[in-house]
């Protein structure tokens, strides 16, 4: 679920063994022939990954590994499912890898080849049974929440308390100060929280009721966004916004960084929220499996998941790299929250193209009125 996207340029030295720059169908793994066994194409969301962690999987394994990049799970499932590019492994989101699972475009992996598997928290595997019930076919990499980031001295200037809930974002007396996702599954997620309904809800009249509390908040909204929050709260633009957790260590620090007279604090709404986990997959007609298994293997190992974690910031559910940060972080909540905080919280399911479109038209009503 990464979302800090933007081009991943490689350097001059990992350029001559990485094919990157870019994503989607033009990208220059569409160009290069497949085949042969030191190689490796793989296919991941734009700067989600610590680019000295392939330089090191070249040199231990001799893998040539080429690199393409995607900005969203969507544009990502067609160019599998068409397989014009034989991509060898994939980091899908949750619900994304419930729909490739149910298209049957995933293969098996073999966990024998895959033996750091035994870093990974057995609560993180049982989170992925959402979405991969048997686990089979995803490894998680990394996992996080949905929840709202506020600018405490805004709210002290507003005479606000701060907000500990969804429904705090319906407050009028923010109005112009809120930031909402411009996605359709999590904005539809804070309103049907408030109502105590599921965010996989398939009910009409559930449905109908958030899209009608999404357009009553209009008024409050300053812009729907995903990337540009980063920006808007750093700057102060904003009193409150609901942001991925991921994001939240990268906008605190340059806020300091930036010598801010603000503190950002992030909270988990009481109504529950989403959780979301980002898999490493390998398509069902992948070239070059095993390798895809050494890569897997690779980047289960502690110390190239703490290099990872130190580079993204998203929360890693590597129990021996998250053994291996330091205390600070060990006890940072809003990026390492208890399971237990997670009560009344759910990962986005694929809920079928029927469901999807119902989704996709209530969301055009709410950005239409």
């Amino acid at each position: 679920m990464k979302k800090r996207v933007f081009a991943l340029c490689l350097t001059a030295a990992a350029a001559a063994s990485l094919t990157a720059c870019g994503g989607g169908a033009d990208s220059p793994a569409q160009n290069t022939a497949n085949g042969g066994s030191n190689e490796l194409y793989v296919y991941n969301w734009g700067e989600y990954i610590d680019e000295s962690v392939i330089e090191q999987f070249e040199e231990e394994t001799g893998i040539s590994v080429i690199y393409d990049l995607f900005e969203t799970n969507e544009e990502m499932y067609p160019i599998i499912e068409a397989g014009a590019i034989n991509y060898d492994v994939v980091c899908p989101s949750d619900y994304m890898i419930q729909k490739m699972r149910e298209n049957d475009l995933l293969a098996e992996i073999n966990f024998d080849n895959v033996p750091n598997i035994k870093e990974i928290g057995p609560e993180y595997m049982d989170m992925a049974k959402d979405f991969d019930p048997e686990n089979k076919y995803a490894v998680p990499y990394c996992w996080g929440t949905e929840g709202i980031l506020y600018n405490k001295q805004r709210f002290d200037e507003l005479g606000i308390p701060y907000p500990t809930k969804w429904a705090d974002l319906w407050n009028p007396e923010l109005e112009g100060e809120i930031l909402m996702h411009n996605t359709l599954r999590y904005a539809f997620m804070a309103a049907l929280k408030i109502k105590g309904y599921s965010l996989n809800t398939t009910d009409p009249d559930q449905l109908a009721e958030a899209r009608d509390m999404l357009i009553e908040q209009k008024p409050l909204v300053q812009a729907y966004v995903i990337d540009q929050v980063r920006d808007k709260m750093i700057n102060g633009e904003a009193a409150a916004a609901m942001l991925y957790s991921g994001d939240l260590l990268y906008i605190q620090d340059t806020a300091k960084e930036q010598g801010s007279e603000f503190d950002l604090e992030y909270v988990l709404p009481e109504e529950g929220t989403s959780y979301w986990i980002d898999c490493w997959v390998i398509p069902a007609n992948a070239e070059h499996k095993e390798n895809a298994e050494k890569w897997i293997n690779f980047l289960c190992r502690p110390d190239i998941a703490k290099k990872n974690f130190e580079y993204i910031t998203y929360a890693t559910p590597n129990k021996g790299a998250f053994e291996l940060l330091d205390e600070e972080l060990q006890n940072n909540k809003a990026v390492f929250p208890d399971l237990s905080q997670l009560k009344n919280s759910e990962s986005v399911q694929y809920l079928g193209e029927e469901v999807n479109d119902m989704y996709n038209e209530m969301w055009k009503q709410v950005k239409a009125n």
